[in-house]
């Protein structure tokens, strides 16, 4: 088969990406950095030559992974066959991969844990909607320039070396304990070495535990490893077989938090490679310099001009001095003279106002899509991931062609049940950080948008937005209201990451 790409540098598909640099190729495969030039951003594109075998394949494979909503999955924008060209675009990432931060030696075991944790969450919502890896490597695990986890390849990858298997469960549940293994030792447990890492050492004719590799391992990490990919080791522990048993054996580790650096006063304005997202430099932090010494002493002559002055400015403060004990002497006795004489306008008050209890987290009984004014619902299968506690997880509406939602409807939003009346003394809504969303809050005892007051309401509103009711509002429902949706990636949608509702505490 040709490996010879059937574009070149500059083509543009459909109309709108245009290929810059060929990053890689492989079997009639070809990865690309591409410009959308509707955005005006960056995205990654594979191109397939023409005798590929598996362009369908991975074409319907696209397609399935671009419904996916976990932000910790590579976002697919298109993908498409035709006489002319096949391609699939999809979200171009920087940052550095599992190998690259392992260049150094195993992580910390915690950070490792929590690396593999969030990619285990994440690839549990695509095995519910039956999309699967199969190929977890090293560098498919990738820690973002925007501090955030990402797991590169879903379904595609698979699809395009052709990869099949009747146990995806088991085989993603071992790919997700080989990176915890990778993460903890530095060695790869497999055949061969893989990105870079030497193969896992063996004892008996098997893998070393990660204890036994590395001095430092907690034994809880070390377990949740042999469970997922050592099954010699496992001596009657049960195995992990699926991404959702790995990412509730890792659901108390500690989540991944940016590496502090420190910046110097005036941070060099940073170049796009064309390497970037593929083979950053490591960041060298820059080196903290120690404070400065404390000046010396000023000398102070004790004769001529100099000790005039000095005696002049002494004089000068204690005559202050004197006079600031006089006034405060003096507004003292006034006070107690007058113990009784209400304080003046704009004093704080000497006596703390009576303490009300904090506001308390009422969690909702269950959440839903809410379409009144179209079909009756709006992703509901997704709505409970917004009440889950878990912000890397999502419900976003469905997918309009304009910011007032096509002009189909008046609104759209997420309807949440309580379970019973209470007061709401505010709603915070974590929502996409794309702007020109216009939000309303709407509270209720009925289930009905007629019956729902709008009580708050907040316009151009992005990530953490606080709808706090100017005057008291009950009701059984909330409801998080979107008249206005803001675009992502061409496309309209709101998005909420998750709804948090307060209520007064009780006296």
């Amino acid at each position: 088969m040709s490996s010879t790409s059937a574009v070149e540098p500059g083509t543009r598909l459909a109309e709108r990406f245009r290929l810059e640099d060929r990053v890689s190729e492989s079997d009639g495969a070809t990865l690309w950095k591409a410009i959308d030039e509707i955005l005006a951003r960056p995205v990654a594109v594979h191109t397939f030559a023409p005798d590929f075998p598996r362009v369908h394949e991975v074409v319907t494979a696209a397609r399935a992974a671009s419904r996916l909503t976990d932000p910790r999955l590579t976002q697919v924008f298109d993908a498409a066959e035709d006489d002319k060209h096949a391609y699939v675009v999809s979200e171009w990432v920087t940052g550095e991969t599992l190998t690259d931060l392992l260049a150094g030696g195993p992580l910390e075991p915690e950070r490792a844990a929590g690396l593999v944790a969030e990619a285990a969450e994440a690839l549990a919502h695509a095995h519910e909607a039956r999309l699967y890896h199969l190929c977890l490597r090293p560098s498919h695990l990738m820690w973002t320039s925007g501090n955030t986890v990402k797991v590169l390849g879903v379904a595609v990858d698979a699809a395009m070396w052709g990869l099949t298997t009747d146990q995806p469960a088991l085989d993603d549940a071992e790919g997700l304990g080989r990176l915890l293994y990778a993460g903890l030792t530095g060695h790869w447990p497999g055949d061969e070495e893989e990105g870079g890492l030497p193969a896992a050492p063996m004892s008996d004719g098997h893998f070393c535990t990660p204890r036994q590799v590395t001095a430092g391992v907690p034994g809880y990490l070390d377990a949740v490893a042999v469970r997922a990919c050592l099954p010699e080791s496992r001596r009657g522990q049960s195995a992990l077989a699926s991404p959702a048993e790995v990412a509730a054996a890792l659901a108390d580790v500690a989540r991944p938090m940016p590496i502090p650096i420190s910046y110097p006063s005036t941070p060099a304005v940073a170049s796009a490679s064309h390497t970037e997202g593929l083979e950053l430099a490591h960041r060298r932090p820059q080196t903290t310099l120690p404070p400065l010494p404390p000046p010396p002493p000023r000398r102070v002559s004790g004769a001529g001009g100099g000790g005039t002055l000095n005696r002049v400015l002494m004089t000068l403060v204690v005559l202050l001095v004197i006079a600031a004990v006089g006034v405060g002497a003096w507004t003292i006795g006034r006070s107690l003279g007058s113990p009784t004489a209400p304080p003046t306008a704009g004093a704080s008050p000497t006596a703390s106002p009576p303490s009300s209890a904090a506001a308390q987290t009422v969690k909702p009984d269950k959440a839903r899509g809410f379409d009144p004014l179209g079909d009756g619902d709006e992703k509901s299968d997704l709505a409970k991931l917004a009440i889950d506690g878990k912000p890397g997880t999502l419900w976003k509406t469905e997918t309009y062609t304009s910011a007032d939602l096509g002009r189909l409807k008046d609104g759209v939003g997420l309807l949440l049940d309580m379970g019973k009346s209470i007061q709401v003394s505010d709603v915070v809504a974590t929502l996409s950080q794309a702007s020109g969303a216009s939000v309303e809050l709407k509270v209720g005892d009925s289930p009905e948008l007629d019956s729902l007051k709008t009580v708050a309401s907040e316009k151009n509103a992005a990530g953490k937005t606080t709808l706090k009711p100017e005057e008291p509002a009950s009701g059984r429902y909330v409801l998080i209201w979107f008249t206005r949706v803001p675009t992502d990636a061409g496309t309209f949608h709101g998005t909420i990451y998750e709804v948090v509702v307060h209520s007064p505490g009780s006296a």
